[in-house]
């Protein structure tokens, strides 16, 4: 949540004034105005932009939202059976669907490159798209943290003793709360301006102050660093103590922890990787007219990657559990019992007849050795 859950909010645009350095919306999915700094012809980047982006954001918006829907939906009817993990599960599904709801906006923007929703929904759309993406990445973080407490130090009182549903909540605000800090700077400064090609939303920071070099920077720190460092130090930690236990699913377990980590690592270095060298853009470095062709094209493809992390987290997070998936089909059982009955009482004949015949194997290979 996400994510997943991808952010460009920290891609400057070109100087449009003497008196501001503007962050722009447009330039954050590469469709930079033409005006008097701009040296570099960037029209095949922007129609490329009006076709591809809105395509991208149609589909991860669809994708993203029934997934995280549903999960909302089988927390909120069985919430009697709430643990911490449920209301991190909870936030982070909310965390991916306030980014989700504002890709329409964006698709929207990216296809006539014309801001029409007004000065109000710029600031709105704008919280929207921050809360989201470090909300997701918080309770990405906070998920590790729990399962790395419940393991580690399932013997320490302190952790058993504060692990319940209210202490889960009020952390939960209080992650909510570092996601709004995080992101008030962008809400603050973001707004409406109007050039030869229309209106942008664009957030822009006054000049002679480090708020752009500072977005650049948090947003590598807060969205890669330390989410990156937590997991691969929580779950170096969690694998032995797995391997150890004579369970027969701690492979499966372990197996889940890998992809956790792989998934996460490969959503979102891309595009950590791309902002680290716009920042090196914006410093004075790599400023020549290929390079800046080349970082918003690039730009294209890894928020694509980065986006589509926000569609995984029900699957990797939710779907896996045995628990959870079974919530699932019975949710949907009962939303559509034509359909997902049916399909159900094949799966379960199916399972019946296999587990059948896996013992009567079983009995043969005994009668065998014995």
């Amino acid at each position: 949540m996400a994510v997943i859950f991808s952010n460009n909010m920290t891609s400057l645009s070109n100087m449009t004034n003497c008196n501001n350095i503007s962050e722009d919306f447009s330039d954050y999915y590469s469709l930079n105005p033409d005006n008097e700094h701009q040296a570099c012809n960037n029209n095949n980047v922007m129609e490329f932009s009006r076709v591809f982006l809105p395509t991208l954001y149609s589909i991860v918006f669809i994708v993203g939202f029934i997934g995280n829907g549903l999960v909302l939906c089988v927390l909120v009817k069985y919430h009697q059976r709430s643990n911490v993990t449920d209301v991190c599960l909870f936030n982070l599904a909310l965390s991916d669907l306030l980014f989700l709801i504002s890709l329409p906006f964006w698709a929207h923007y990216s296809a006539i490159t014309d801001w029409t929703f007004g000065g109000f929904m710029c600031h709105a759309v704008t919280a929207l798209y921050m809360l989201g993406f470090y909300g997701s990445i918080f309770f990405m973080i906070l998920m590790t943290l729990d399962r790395y407490a419940v393991i580690v130090h399932a013997h320490t009182s302190l952790f058993s003793k504060h692990r319940s549903v209210r202490a889960g909540i009020a952390v939960a605000l209080f992650m909510w709360a570092l996601s709004l800090g995080a992101s008030l700077p962008t809400i603050i400064f973001s707004q409406v301006n109007s050039d030869s090609n229309g209106r942008a939303c664009r957030v822009e920071y006054p000049q002679g102050t480090a708020w752009a070099s500072f977005s650049y920077i948090q947003l590598n720190i807060l969205g890669l660093i330390i989410p990156l460092s937590v997991m691969v130090f929580c779950y170096s930690r969690i694998i032995p103590i797995l391997m150890s236990m004579k369970s027969q699913k701690k492979h499966k377990a372990v197996r889940l922890i890998l992809i956790l980590i792989t998934v996460f690592f490969l959503f979102w270095t891309p595009y950590n990787i791309v902002i680290f060298l716009k920042f090196l853009h914006h410093l004075g470095y790599m400023a020549s007219c290929p390079w800046q062709q080349n970082l918003n094209m690039a730009m294209q493809w890894v928020e694509t990657i980065a986006f589509s992390h926000c569609c995984l987290n029900p699957i990797v997070y939710a779907y896996v559990g045995q628990k959870f998936r079974n919530l699932v089909i019975k949710i949907l059982k009962e939303w559509f019992p034509l359909c997902f009955g049916r399909c159900t009482t094949i799966v379960s004949e199916f399972s019946e007849r296999r587990s059948s015949m896996y013992s009567r194997s079983s009995e043969v290979s005994t009668t065998k050795i014995v």
